[in-house]
Formats: structure tokens, C-alpha cells, sequence
């Protein structure tokens, strides 16, 4: 893992089309700009574990639970 220090307006590449920006800080937060391709996907991690985590719950769900659910 690579840490770097920025500040507000500063900015880091990676590779040759995505660039990140420091747009404000605050103590205990960080808003940054991201300029990336549109086909390049970019999740904040608690929605990316949430979605994860969805994925094994309903893999793990048994038939006859989803067909009562379609009942109601």
C-alpha cells in the first residue's frame, strides 16, 4: 500500500487517465475529485462489501424461502 500526503487542490495520476483531486479536508474526513474513463468503475468500499455480501445471502437462500417470499 502506497500513503501519500496531499493538500487541498493537490493531485495524483494513475496510470495516464485517471487523476485524483484533494478537493477539501476536514479533520476527520477527505473530499476528493475523480477523473476516470466512464467504463472504469469506481465504489466506495462499504457498497462494494454490501453488494459482496448480498451476493452470498441470496446464493445461499433456499428455494423454499424465495418461493414464500413470492407468495406475499
Amino acid at each position: 500500500m502506497l500513503i501519500l500526503q496531499r493538500r487541498k487542490g493537490q493531485s495524483l495520476s494513475i496510470n495516464k487517465n485517471i487523476t485524483l483531486t484533494v478537493v477539501d479536508a476536514g479533520p476527520e474526513w477527505v473530499k476528493l475529485a475523480i477523473d476516470a474513463p466512464k467504463d472504469i468503475p469506481i465504489l466506495r468500499s462499504e457498497l462494494k462489501e454490501a453488494a459482496a455480501e448480498n451476493k452470498e445471502a441470496s446464493a445461499t437462500a433456499s428455494r423454499q424461502v424465495l418461493d414464500e417470499l413470492l407468495k406475499k
